[in-house]
């Protein structure tokens, strides 16, 4: 038998971060706006003459081991690792990993992985899982493995696809459709530049930064933060209406709180990347999850997309694919 599995990684257009326990139950009305990419991760479950076999493609990284305990905990397969120790398959499996977006991208592609993962164990080993349940396990392996903090949108995107309006709040997740027609999806995609800058994120460490000074109460941050779930909101209904050039205009404001947010949030690659998309002609621009690094989110005017596309390849920074993917989460079994 074999299992198959993909999903995307994402884009977040607005409210990220407030994704992050506690921090959307200490806040009302709380919304992340995030769009899945088909920047896409795959999984492929088979068999093994025996025990387990791990590879990543990507990353060129190989574990074998006889039994699950002889998997080790800690290296660039941990996440792996924990998940078939989680869901305990028969030994005799070979999990091959390949993820699309360049390494420490923050377009979320490990939880999208961890997503894949589990949903294809679950094929494997004939056991049915709620999207809730999925999410909320990938969330929490996740956390255990990078040992800090984690938000909760990545999952989301990977499992459902599309452009969402995501709540979160004491009564569980929300997910809210946005954009529903392939050609509204379209309108925004043709607006969106996705560039990495060959510079890998530390999610953890800065996620962790504003965490504290939040629960600290230091008043910019605290502003700041209450800022951003107001932009959110406000995104979503711009995007409720298809009003795309107010949805960029939101976009430039969210950035602007969120490089105040903490040390290291904007970096010398990410200002370079915004300041040729801006003279290029971008009306707005951010980076990509926490920050720090990885990939940035150029938003042009209409028609604007390919002029900002060449600058970017010009000064040597990498175009990455910023096509909507419509489906999320997809699992068949070939043999």
């Amino acid at each position: 038998m074999i299992v198959e599995a993909t999903a995307p990684t994402r884009v977040d257009l607005a409210g990220g971060t407030l994704d992050i326990h506690p921090l959307y139950l200490m806040e009302e009305d709380v919304w992340t706006i995030n769009a899945a990419v088909e920047i896409p991760v795959r999984v492929r479950l088979s068999r093994a003459r025996a025990g387990f076999v791990v590879v990543s493609q990507d990353l060129k990284e190989r574990i074998e081991a006889d039994d699950l305990d002889g998997l080790p905990t800690g290296g660039p397969l941990d996440l792996a690792c924990r998940a078939l120790r989680l869901v305990a398959p028969r030994p005799g499996l070979a999990v091959t990993l390949r993820s699309a977006a360049p390494p420490g991208s923050g377009l979320g592609a490990s939880s999208a992985l961890l997503v894949a993962l589990l949903a294809a164990l679950d094929r494997w080993t004939r056991r049915a899982r709620s999207r809730d349940d999925l999410v909320a396990t990938a969330w929490r392996l996740e956390a255990q493995s990078l040992r800090t903090l984690t938000g909760r949108q990545d999952y989301l995107a990977a499992v459902h696809g599309g452009v969402n309006a995501i709540r979160f709040g004491a009564d569980g997740d929300c997910v809210e459709p946005l954009l529903r027609s392939a050609a509204a999806r379209r309108a925004l995609q043709d607006r969106l530049v996705i560039v990495y800058t060959g510079l890998p994120h530390r999610s953890g460490l800065t996620n962790w930064g504003v965490v504290r000074a939040y629960l600290d109460g230091i008043p910019d941050t605290v502003r700041h933060l209450r800022a951003i779930a107001q932009i959110a909101r406000a995104m979503r209904d711009a995007l409720r209406a298809r009003d795309l050039d107010a949805a960029g205009s939101l976009l430039a404001q969210e950035w602007s709180h969120r490089r105040e947010m903490a040390p290291g949030v904007s970096t010398s690659e990410i200002e370079e990347a915004l300041g040729v998309a801006r003279r290029a002609g971008a009306i707005a621009g951010k980076a990509c999850g926490a920050g720090g690094g990885g990939s940035v989110l150029i938003y042009t005017r209409e028609g604007g997309r390919p002029a900002c596309e060449r600058a970017l390849r010009a000064a040597g920074f990498t175009v990455l694919p910023a096509r909507i993917a419509a489906k999320g989460l997809q699992v068949r079994t070939v043999l």
